[in-house]
């Protein structure tokens, strides 16, 4: 798994033996080509990777410029991969800001927020049901994480064949990657 472009590009980055399921380079590609459609370029942009894993997502992000990266990662021994991963990315000095939450993203999204996102990707285990992710994103709606343009971005396993999002977000489009999907959505505050 490598960084893609940016600052970092061509960085081999580490994986989290069995605990996670990275998402396809393929996916990630993808991902970042519907990204830079909807921002143009991630300078100034604050991300939000709920369920790190790796750290691939977030770190692509900030080599690609974005201002400030945060991750949330429970896992041990996935936080361990994610902090050898943000040091090889950190040798090509990117300009944005990097945090690791040691966190559940239940826990974080019932704190206060830290910061207000422009863009949240959230890939959750897939055993986790529709929803449980649901909640998680209704608690990014009411708890302001979000700005008003928020993209987030929602990987799931290609056998649901279908995602609803909740009350506050409005669905854009949906790519499946082979074994995943991602379900993209607009952030629609209350008095937008």
């Amino acid at each position: 798994m490598r960084i893609i472009a940016g600052v970092a590009k061509g960085r081999t980055l580490g994986t989290v033996a069995g605990a996670t399921r990275p998402t396809s380079d393929r996916a990630r590609e993808g991902l970042f080509s519907s990204l830079l459609s909807e921002f143009g370029d991630f300078l100034g942009l604050h991300v939000l990777d709920l369920y790190g894993g790796s750290g691939a997502i977030a770190l692509e992000a900030l080599s690609r410029g974005a201002t400030l990266v945060h991750i949330v990662e429970k896992d041990p021994e996935a936080q361990k991969t994610i902090e050898n991963n943000y040091e090889l990315v950190n040798k090509n000095r990117p300009a944005g800001k990097f945090h690791l939450y040691s966190m559940s993203a239940q826990r974080f999204v019932s704190d206060a927020p830290k910061e207000k996102y422009h863009i949240v990707y959230v890939d959750p285990p897939f055993d986790f049901s529709d929803i449980e992710v649901q909640e998680i994103l209704s608690k990014l709606h009411a708890g302001s994480f979000l700005k008003d343009d928020a993209v987030i971005a929602v990987e799931r396993t290609a056998k649901r064949s279908n995602f609803s999002w909740p009350e506050g977000f409005s669905a854009v489009r949906e790519r499946n990657y082979g074994q995943a999907t991602i379900f993209y959505g607009n952030y629609t505050p209350e008095n937008g």
